[in-house]
């Protein structure tokens, strides 16, 4: 008989499987309750508070509609067009390229003439034409329907006659009606009906800082668009060094190259404002234009009867500043007493000014009885006043004032 030891051991896998599912049947049953509890609760929260998962769920789902910010709504939609084509678009076809020629004399030096000197170098002696022809570009634009067309006097100087050609690729020969060199204005006239024109502006009222359009034929390629700002107004005919100009014109770093001259500087709405004209040599962004008030105030008078009187005094003048005091005390041309003012260096021979008995030296403080402080003011007294009138003029001379009375004259044409 063998002795089983109560030490035995049995297999561990079937002691834990079987004290296992015992200790499992009653847990299954408690989970069964416990869940079935709380289906029933949460549904019985989610029947009386319906709205409650509904706002969690909107809260946490992500949005699929994009918000516009409400300052992008009012914004105009983004288009293939801007300001600039629209006004190119409405101002480009009355736009006109200018072509003159001019025939200008050489002369031969006298020393090429001479019996002598042809004796021994005959042959040798460079044959030089007698004339020459002077070709060159311009721009203008058309002011009425009926062929009136605003250029500058520096492209058609020299010549009557003058080659249009439209934007359409329509030419015609234009009568130069009358040029004002003392302005830089021409008009010109062509035969034709129902052309497009340009809206004039208010030169009067601009601002810097605001848009300008340059449109013109600059070095032969035509209707060529450029865009900057007014860079300034009232630059003295003496800044951009024409100083024989009476005009105060705009600045613009708009684009102006040579064969602009004579073409339309515009504003943002199209109108024309200025009649571009000159640039800096050598220097980019600075180019200039007539103001169109007073381009328009010349091109009447053309039409009218093809010229302009300036009024004219026959003086040269200078503000007086330390440097300009030093320089004439220096050369001991003149004695200045005065520390500021307007200085005239010279009184034109035979002028109304001479006859009135003005002399160089002398420092205006009024004309008319309208006190001055610039050479450019006193050009602009003047050009208001008619020709034939005798206005007073006082300066102060020697330290001294002093009245004179001036009848202005007509300005000698050349």
């Amino acid at each position: 008989m063998k002795n089983h030891s109560l030490n035995q051991s049995y297999p561990s896998s079937k002691m834990t499987n079987s004290h296992r599912s015992i200790l499992q049947k009653p847990l299954t049953y408690i989970s069964m309750i416990l869940l079935g509890m709380g289906v029933g609760i949460g549904g019985t929260i989610a029947y009386s508070y319906p709205n409650l998962f509904k706002e969690n769920t909107e809260t946490i789902a992500p949005s699929t509609k994009t918000e516009i910010p409400e300052q992008w709504a009012s914004l105009p939609p983004i288009t293939s067009e801007n300001f600039v084509t629209d006004v190119v678009q409405k101002v480009g076809p009355a736009v006109v390229r200018i072509d003159a020629s001019r025939t200008v004399k050489t002369e031969v030096p006298p020393m090429f003439n001479d019996p002598f000197f042809r004796r021994f170098f005959g042959s040798q002696i460079p044959n030089m034409p007698q004339e020459e022809i002077q070709r060159g570009t311009g721009s203008g634009f058309i002011l009425s329907n009926d062929g009136k067309i605003l250029t500058n006097a520096h492209v058609v100087a020299g010549t009557q006659e003058v080659t249009v050609t439209l934007k359409d690729g329509r030419t015609f020969t234009g009568t130069v009606l009358g040029t004002d060199p003392v302005t830089d204005v021409a008009v010109i006239d062509i035969e034709a009906d129902n052309l497009p024109t340009v809206k004039a502006g208010n030169s009067d009222n601009l601002n810097v800082g605001e848009w300008a359009i340059a449109i013109g034929n600059p070095l032969g390629l035509d209707n060529t668009v450029t865009t900057g700002i007014i860079s300034a107004t009232g630059r003295q005919s003496s800044q951009v060094g024409v100083g024989d100009k009476r005009v105060d014109f705009i600045q613009t770093d708009a684009a102006i190259n040579p064969g602009n001259s004579g073409g339309p500087l515009l504003n943002a709405r199209g109108e024309v404002i200025g009649v571009n004209t000159a640039i800096f040599r050598n220097a980019q962004g600075i180019g200039f234009s007539i103001p169109i008030n007073r381009a328009q105030e010349i091109a009447d008078q053309l039409i009218a009867k093809g010229r302009v009187d300036h009024p004219y005094m026959g003086i040269q003048m200078v503000e007086i500043t330390p440097e300009i005091k030093q320089k004439l005390q220096e050369t001991g041309e003149l004695t200045i007493n005065a520390d500021s003012g307007i200085l005239i260096v010279k009184v034109v021979p035979n002028s109304p000014a001479a006859a009135a008995g003005l002399e160089a030296g002398d420092v205006i403080q009024s004309i008319n009885q309208q006190p001055l402080t610039s050479p450019s003011e006193v050009q602009k007294a003047v050009e208001q006043i008619q020709v034939g009138s005798t206005i007073p003029v006082e300066v102060e001379r020697n330290g001294k004032p002093l009245n004179l009375n001036v009848k202005v004259g007509l300005l000698p044409n050349g």
